[in-house]
């Protein structure tokens, strides 16, 4: 029997299976018994003939899920605990499931997705996002690198638009997220309930029928930021290191650049060079499943690294935002710091590009 405070909810109209993150309340925080039923859910509904398409929701009206949770991750990380390695282990291999499931595996990117969020969503066949869509990689204003496969995505933004949305944490809204290759359609929130149903239609039954679906309830978002502010972001982001992009957003003469290089120097330094070696590592030709595995190495390290536990706290814990990073300034951090980031972690490698996805760790 399936009970409505179950974390994540199953179910079945017609055709399409549903799979709704079901914590409303903490924004539907992934946690690692979370993506264990949704992993089973796949395994089983990959070989139901009765099963032709999935979609992922959020409940409630804020978002579909705004990452992992990461008070659980501060106190495994300040502990000293595992908990955490082992949740990214089975979160990551879930992120390349959805990116290779055989059926239409529809997200519908609806409020805030950040973080895990943009796991479960952004690596799907088709990707939704509406007016109230937030969509964000904020990793490195708590002592992490993007992971969940988002440097993958960012990495083949156009031209420096994945950079900045990486270092920075920014969100980008419907029309941001299409032109960054994060979604690929935007539906008014108003049609989703419409949409839902019409995807359940019994004539709905291989990839060509939900996209002709989907277009049908499609429109032109409204208006984004990016477009318009390309210029300055791909001459200041296109130094090769994070000090030199600082120092061209403060040199550029524009409000909007120096307001960034402000929100870079409130990051953490060490998370920020990680997280550029990553991004100017994870574009073509590398694999998700090679980016994944380089993001569990940067994950684990990360758990081992004050900043983590110190970003957790500000910005979750004791909500000062004043995070005392170590070290403070960028010119600080050296390359063995950030080379400890791209090393295997003391408990192995994941090993998703060695073709052991689906093995148990």
């Amino acid at each position: 029997m399936v009970h409505d405070d179950e974390p994540v909810l199953l179910g079945r109209t017609g055709n399409t299976a549903r799979i709704t993150l079901n914590r409303p309340r903490a924004l539907n925080a992934l946690t690692h018994p979370m993506v264990v039923t949704i992993a089973a859910a796949l395994d089983r509904w990959e070989h139901d003939p009765g099963v032709t398409s999935v979609i992922l929701s959020g409940a409630g009206e804020r978002g579909l899920c705004a990452g992992g949770d990461i008070r659980a991750i501060h106190e495994d990380a300040r502990t000293g605990g595992g908990a955490s390695a082992a949740f990214w282990r089975d979160e990551y291999r879930l992120n390349s499931r959805i990116a290779h499931f055989p059926k239409p595996f529809v997200a519908l990117m609806d409020g805030i997705v950040m973080g895990g969020g943009v796991g479960l969503s952004g690596h799907a066949g088709v990707r939704i996002v509406t007016e109230r869509s937030a969509v964000a990689m904020p990793e490195t204003a708590i002592g992490l690198v993007p992971d969940v496969g988002g440097t993958h995505l960012l990495a083949r933004a156009p031209g420096e638009l994945g950079t900045h949305l990486a270092l920075t944490g920014n969100t980008a809204g419907a029309a941001d997220a299409l032109l960054c290759g994060l979604a690929d359609h935007f539906v008014p929130s108003e049609r989703l309930t419409a949409l839902r149903e019409a995807l359940a239609a019994p004539g709905v039954r291989d990839a060509a029928d939900v996209r002709e679906t989907v277009l049908r309830y499609a429109a032109t978002p409204p208006e984004g930021r990016l477009a318009g502010d390309r210029g300055w972001i791909d001459a200041c982001y296109a130094a090769d290191s994070v000090t030199e992009i600082v120092d061209r957003l403060l040199d550029s003469g524009l409000p909007a650049a120096k307001d960034t290089a402000q929100t870079l120097l409130s990051r953490s330094p060490t998370a920020l060079k990680a997280t550029l070696a990553a991004m100017r590592r994870d574009g073509p030709p590398s694999t998700l499943e090679e980016v994944l595995d380089r993001a569990y190495r940067a994950s684990c390290a990360a758990l081992t690294h004050p900043d983590l536990v110190e970003g957790i706290r500000a910005r979750v814990v004791d909500k000062d935002r004043d995070p005392q990073w170590s070290p403070k300034e960028l010119a600080q951090v050296t390359e063995a710091d950030v080379a400890r980031f791209a090393a295997p972690p003391p408990g192995g490698d994941l090993g998703l590009a060695g073709g052991t996805a689906h093995l148990a760790p």
